[in-house]
């Protein structure tokens, strides 16, 4: 394989503090070890196979013929079929007995179903990104350590390996019956090396968790499948040690096969909080919506001036972009980048996101910290200096700072929750000035933020872009869903950004985002789109998107960022919690079992505007 297989071949693995993907040729080909933003051992998923890798697979042959997720478990079954026979391969990653402290592992165990299939592994280790070559040395039960630097990993396997050009290879033959297994584990280098994991036992206890989790969703719709599937996916980006969920767990997955819109998402984002918040609590997941919570709170605590649209998974607050020019990037994309300069923008709708989901976390009964009051009045403070600037808004665009809609929007949004939140929960501070502020900004943007001409909220102030971001207005409880402005809004938007039945985000040829243009769909505006047919009442119309959308999804259910309807690709980081968000909503909003209108913390009827 010279290049790098679909992203859509790819399937998840995960500990919920780490993950990796493989494809359906049995290849690992990323893989960040001991947390979602170290540095990867197995980066063949940005460059060629001496970047990193690890394969099992039949000797001869192609991809697997089937795959799937045992039920309710993010454990990967990979079936291989030859001419002399049939095995399965079970993929996983134990979780850790102590979170953030026990070692990390990916086992894999080949099982006999059929016949005799001579089967190979290759597995080549590279740290820091596949540009250093450890060190390995056989250890006196067999296992092969590799050393470099701060990072050790171990190999156990009965099989017998063997090395050649910084490579470790080995050749086995697997009969109907028999399981053999491999196990691959990291440690610091400068620590005894911990015990492998005893692949049965493990497989037993990784399914068991799973299973345990699983039945804790409270989803009982005609789409269990996807809606469980989007759950499990978002455990998986949670990192467990501070409750903070990834975006996604690569980096520099192109949103246009070729171009330079390859960012890092292995970070967390104020923006998600809302939708993070609204989907584990619709499923039933309020020890996970309260750890979220508390990792916010822990995030943003400080001085607001210093908050930022972004942060590591244990809250840190620097993340410094660079490139690795040694790496070709994916299909040729680049340049790849790791870290994320975004978190130096300033990104208005934060503020929104934040209160809101501490107002929405209160109204579902999760315990809050006595300073969240305080802090959120600190933050309103900040906020009533800054909400007229300009910014990069949701997009974080690299141009110019604008007066985007939906950034006004998401500041409305801050106030009204927190006048909400005074009168319903006793939030102290000065409401009348708030209520004010609010009547201010809703005045500024129907005036400033509707273009007469085009019909339509558009993407900033007097501007004539379209901006699929203006979909969240009646879902925030702004407008009324039949208020003409929004129904025309709908239109205009299906009209200038539909592509292929799914909806872009805004129109790169026409937006100064400071970048070139190209990209593909992307797939959470499609689903707020289905959310606003629903609260139009045009329920057929919103089923038959959603079920397109489903459809989009890869063979064990996972979406990336966004989708080309051209190429019928996946593209962007893989795979992705916003489109699993979107997903999980909009299936309980078919169900009624979460009112639009409180999507982001409205305490208001379903289609009602303040």
């Amino acid at each position: 394989m010279p290049k790098q297989p679909p992203i859509s071949d790819y399937a998840l693995l995960g500990d919920c503090e780490t993950a990796a993907l493989v494809n359906r040729h049995g290849g690992i080909d990323w893989l960040c070890w001991p947390r979602f933003d170290s540095q990867a051992c197995f980066t063949r998923l940005l460059g060629e196979e001496d970047h990193g890798h690890w394969r099992i697979a039949p000797l001869t042959g192609g991809p697997c013929a089937t795959r799937r997720y045992l039920p309710g478990t993010l454990v990967l079954e990979s079936r291989f079929d030859t001419d002399t026979g049939a095995v399965r391969v079970l993929d996983f990653m134990p979780i850790r007995e102590h979170a953030g402290q026990s070692p990390s592992s990916v086992v894999r165990l080949v099982e006999g179903i059929e016949g005799s299939v001579d089967m190979c592994m290759e597995l080549v280790i590279r740290f820091d990104y596949g540009r250093t070559v450890p060190w390995l040395s056989r250890l006196s039960d067999g296992s092969l350590r590799a050393v470099a630097g701060p990072d050790a990993v171990v190999l156990d396997t009965p099989v017998r390996t063997h090395g050649k050009a910084f490579k470790t290879f080995a050749e086995f033959t697997v009969k109907a019956g028999e399981r053999v297994p491999f196990s691959l584990t990291y440690h610091a280098s400068h620590l005894p090396r911990p015990p492998s994991p005893k692949a049965d036992e493990a497989l037993a206890q990784t399914v068991a968790f799973w299973e345990r989790w699983s039945r804790q969703s409270r989803y009982e719709g005609p789409w269990q499948d996807p809606v469980n599937r989007s759950l499990v996916t978002i455990k998986a980006l949670t990192y467990a040690p501070t409750g903070g969920i990834v975006a996604a767990p690569t980096a520099s997955l192109p949103e246009h096969l070729g171009g330079e819109r390859n960012w890092d998402y292995r970070f967390c984002w104020l923006r998600d909080a809302t939708f993070t918040l609204s989907s584990l609590l619709a499923a039933g997941y309020t020890d996970e919506a309260a750890d979220w919570c508390d990792w916010l709170l822990r995030a943003v605590a400080g001085v607001a001036t210093q908050m930022q649209p972004l942060y590591g998974i244990a809250g840190e607050t620097r993340i410094e972009e660079y490139t690795l020019d040694h790496l070709p990037g994916y299909h040729g994309s680049q340049p790849v980048r790791i870290g994320n300069a975004a978190y130096t923008q300033l990104q208005l709708d934060m503020f929104g996101s934040v209160i809101a989901t501490f107002h929405e976390a209160r109204r579902a009964g999760v315990t809050m910290h006595h300073d969240a009051g305080a802090m959120q009045v600190h933050l309103l403070r900040q906020l009533e200096k800054v909400w007229h600037k300009p910014d990069e808004g949701i997009w974080e665009v690299r141009g110019e700072p604008q007066h985007f809609v939906h950034s006004k929007l998401m500041c409305w949004v801050a106030f009204d929750r927190a006048v909400r939140s005074a009168e319903a929960f006793g939030l102290r501070g000065p409401v009348d000035q708030w209520k004010a502020t609010r009547a201010k900004l809703r005045e500024e943007i129907l005036a400033r933020g509707y273009n007469e001409k085009l019909g339509a909220f558009t993407q900033a102030y007097g501007g004539k872009t379209l901006d699929a971001a203006v979909l969240l207005m009646p879902l925030v409880g702004f407008v009324k869903p039949d208020d003409p402005r929004m129904l025309s809004t709908v239109k205009a938007i299906e009209s200038g950004l539909k592509s292929d039945g799914l909806i872009l985000r805004y129109d790169s040829e026409d937006c100064t985002d400071g970048l070139p243009p190209g990209e593909g769909a992307f797939l959470a505006c499609s689903f707020w789109l289905a959310d606003n047919y629903i609260l139009q009442g045009q329920r057929d119309k919103a089923q038959s998107l959603f079920e397109h959308l489903l459809s989009m999804r890869n063979d064990v259910g996972l979406l990336a960022e966004e989708y080309d309807p051209r190429t019928r690709q996946q593209l962007g980081n893989f795979p992705q919690a916003f489109s699993h968000f979107a997903l999980i909503d909009t299936a309980f909003h078919f169900e009624g079992a979460a009112c639009m209108g409180n999507q982001m913390g409205s305490i208001l009827p379903c289609g009602k505007a303040a």
